[in-house]
């Protein structure tokens, strides 16, 4: 193994709790030079915002070594859009889209590409409605999924996260979404292209048995899953199979000198 990629919710802290061990396994690559990457589906909130939750937990990383769906899609859309785009992601996320023209936020027509994050209870029948509209109109757009993350943990329990609204949108307009975040093979190309380390000798880290396992064995990286987080023990009966299973991230240095 060359280089990990760390998913951040639900493997190295759950809501406002650092899950234990975490920051001592971080410092562990850290101090060995293992490059690594924290990779994550969240799209409420900016990179900036979650390098400082981090670092509340005692885990200093800058930015840039932090890849979000929103950093790939704001690329995307720079290579293949030549208009205005529709943002349905929250205020703060909105910042990692200020170089791009923006499409006004009550606009029903008139967008080259809508970015569909995770809105949380800020989604309303209006708001979801506004982005069909937008989807039927002629020329019709480009249709971007900062992930396709079906639910997560929060400190309430389970909520909803962006792919229910976005295969909801596919449904009703006939769009096929393209998906900018895990589980999509190109968000994985993007991070090990950062790390500059092959598919063969990376790891991915989490705790999403479609998102971060078998999207990263898809890319052709190894996937360990964790049970903390949204893990359930029915995720080892869903015919995915990852490479390795263990209690927290805390059991990571093991498994990687077992090696």
């Amino acid at each position: 193994m060359q280089a990990v990629l760390f998913d951040i919710d639900g493997v190295i802290y759950q809501g406002d709790r650092i899950i234990p061990g975490a920051r001592k396994t971080i410092d562990w690559f850290k101090e060995r030079k293992i490059p690594h990457l924290f990779v994550t589906n969240t799209s409420s909130i900016p990179r900036s915002a979650l390098a400082v939750k981090l670092a509340r937990a005692g885990i200093d990383i800058s930015e840039d070594r932090i890849l979000t769906p929103a950093v790939t899609a704001k690329h995307w859309v720079k290579q293949h859009v030549n208009g205005p785009v529709a943002l349905f992601v929250t205020d703060s996320t909105q910042s990692e889209f200020q170089e791009l023209e923006l499409l006004d936020s009550q606009a029903e027509s008139g967008a080259a590409a809508l970015v569909i994050g995770d809105l949380g209870n800020l989604w309303t029948f209006e708001k979801l409605n506004q982005a069909f509209r937008l989807l039927m109109a002629e020329p019709h757009p480009a249709l971007l999924a900062l992930g396709m993350t079906r639910y997560w943990h929060t400190q309430n329990g389970l909520q909803l996260d962006v792919a229910p609204f976005v295969v909801a949108l596919e449904h009703a307009s006939g769009a096929n979404a393209i998906v900018v975040g895990k589980p999509a093979k190109e968000f994985f190309d993007s991070a090990l292209e950062i790390l500059g380390s092959p598919a063969n000798q990376s790891v991915m880290i989490g705790d999403d048995i479609r998102g971060d396992v078998k999207g990263a064995l898809v890319a052709g990286l190894k996937a360990i899953l964790v049970r903390t987080g949204k893990f359930r023990q029915n995720d080892l009966t869903q015919g995915i199979e990852p490479t390795a299973v263990i209690e927290s991230i805390a059991a990571l240095p093991d498994w990687w000198m077992e090696q």
